[in-house]
């Protein structure tokens, strides 16, 4: 049977648009589908492709950071999104932010003007035909519609893809209340004993603005935390209930937890002085820069599924948030993915149809670097297999192939992954330092990719 000369990819989001990029950079054509405007998921509110729908951030640059390093990785191997992410980035200290209508505006620009890209505005519902005689990379992501997860179930023998994440509200900047917020990041905020409180907050006003901070005593907290675990939520469905992923757990579920744990979770004032009376807050609710000019921030930690009502009362009692106008709020929705490990292999490959490669979030992969780093190994080697070479197989050393093996080697306990430098080798030496020894880490791992 002749293959098709082009490959398909199915869904216009970061992992399909990085997979796009790099098939037509390699003098491939594609055929990209992406059923928006004509349908729309429950959380995606514009046309563009790639769009964000939860926070900005793009995580740490650092190198000593995995996130950090990922990205560096990336822009070795020339990734169009990450590109587009540094062009449009927004301060916020030492994360890599991005304004998510500009970005997604590029993306779109880029992919539009790409003259081997071809853009179907529809949905897909049946892969085995488009596979049957071509190459195919599934790229829907985290809200994969109800008739493509079926033919996803159907093709890979499975019978559960679901597990539910949260996003965080948005507010106005002008709407903050500066008579308490104060901005700054984290441990930049270090006390000076010879300063009055005028000297202090002179210096606080001339630092980074890409954090604002509202501190709060113990009183303010815990009243914060009882209107938080007594609010009235969205009902969700039995099987939802049991399938929210801890690494985005509703604010509201943490607050149940026990009194302290947002104080040592998104709320920890460490690395904080409040400049009202230059000493350490009980708490700290933190919001970050949204967009390019810094009239939106979203509050850091705060992805909840409280009805919206309730989400305005509640979140209104925050010391600095009484006024707060709410520009978006949170929203639970639907992510899906699949059992990867039993299914892929470190290509992103499945396993009982060659012709087929997943990417994005529906693998596993949990976050948006890593979702454009699976898009870019899914592409590059729909490439090759296209033209009928070995697969390629990024080293376990680097953060792109600890990710890549971790979704595809077999774990009872399979779950949502960020890049993190558990995933990778240890190095032959043993350092106690954890800064000296996530640097080494990144030096291979950047070293490996080079070679």
């Amino acid at each position: 049977m002749t293959m098709k000369n082009y490959i398909t990819i199915i869904g216009g989001g970061l992992a399909g648009c990085e997979a796009a990029h790099q098939i037509a950079k390699r003098g491939i054509n594609v055929k990209l589908y992406e059923m928006k405007p004509k349908k729309f998921s429950a959380a995606h509110s514009n046309s563009n492709l790639a769009e964000i729908v939860c926070s900005n951030s793009f995580k740490s640059n650092l190198h000593t950071n995995a996130c950090g390093l990922l990205k560096e990785e990336l822009r070795l191997l020339e990734s169009l999104l990450i590109k587009i992410a540094d062009e449009t980035a927004v301060p916020a200290g030492q994360a890599l932010a991005v304004d998510r209508q500009l970005f997604s505006e590029k993306v779109t620009q880029e992919i539009n003007k790409n003259p081997l890209i071809e853009i179907y505005n529809e949905e897909v519902t049946n892969i085995e035909n488009i596979a049957k005689d071509g190459i195919v990379i599934i790229a829907t992501g985290p809200l994969t519609s109800e008739g493509l997860s079926k033919q996803i179930l159907k093709i890979t023998g499975e019978d559960k893809l679901h597990f539910y994440d949260a996003a965080a509200p948005i507010v106005s900047k002008e709407s903050i209340n500066f008579d308490i917020a104060f901005y700054g990041n984290r441990y930049e905020q270090e006390k000076k004993k010879e300063e009055s409180i005028k000297q202090w907050k002179q210096r606080l006003a001339i630092q980074e603005q890409s954090y604002i901070n509202l501190p709060m005593n113990k009183e303010e907290y815990e009243k914060f935390c009882n209107e938080l675990i007594n609010a009235e939520i969205v009902e969700l469905h039995q099987f939802e209930k049991k399938e929210i992923f801890e690494g985005c757990m509703p604010i509201e579920i943490m607050a149940k937890r026990g009194i302290d744990t947002l104080r040592f979770g998104p709320l920890k004032p460490v690395g904080f002085d409040d400049p009202r009376y230059v000493k350490r807050p009980y708490a700290v609710v933190q919001l970050r820069q949204d967009d390019s000019i810094g009239s939106i921030y979203n509050i850091v930690g705060f992805q909840t599924n409280l009805k919206f009502g309730e989400q305005k009362r509640v979140f209104s009692t925050i010391p600095g948030l009484e006024k707060a106008d709410f520009i978006k709020y949170g929203v639970m929705h639907r992510n899906t993915y699949i059992n990867s490990p039993i299914l892929l292999d470190n290509t992103y490959n499945l396993k009982c149809n060659p012709n087929i490669f997943f990417a994005g979030q529906i693998t596993g992969v949990e976050g948006y670097v890593e979702s454009i780093s699976s898009g870019l190994v899914a592409g590059i080697n729909a490439v090759q297999k296209l033209k009928g070479l070995s697969q390629t197989a990024f080293s376990e050393l680097t953060m792109i192939g600890a990710l890549a093996k971790y979704i595809s080697t077999l774990n009872d306990k399979f779950q949502p992954m960020n890049a993190n430098f558990g995933i990778v080798p240890e190095l032959n030496d043993r350092i106690k330092d954890k800064k000296l020894k996530y640097a080494k880490l990144a030096d291979r791992a950047l070293e490996s990719l080079k070679i």
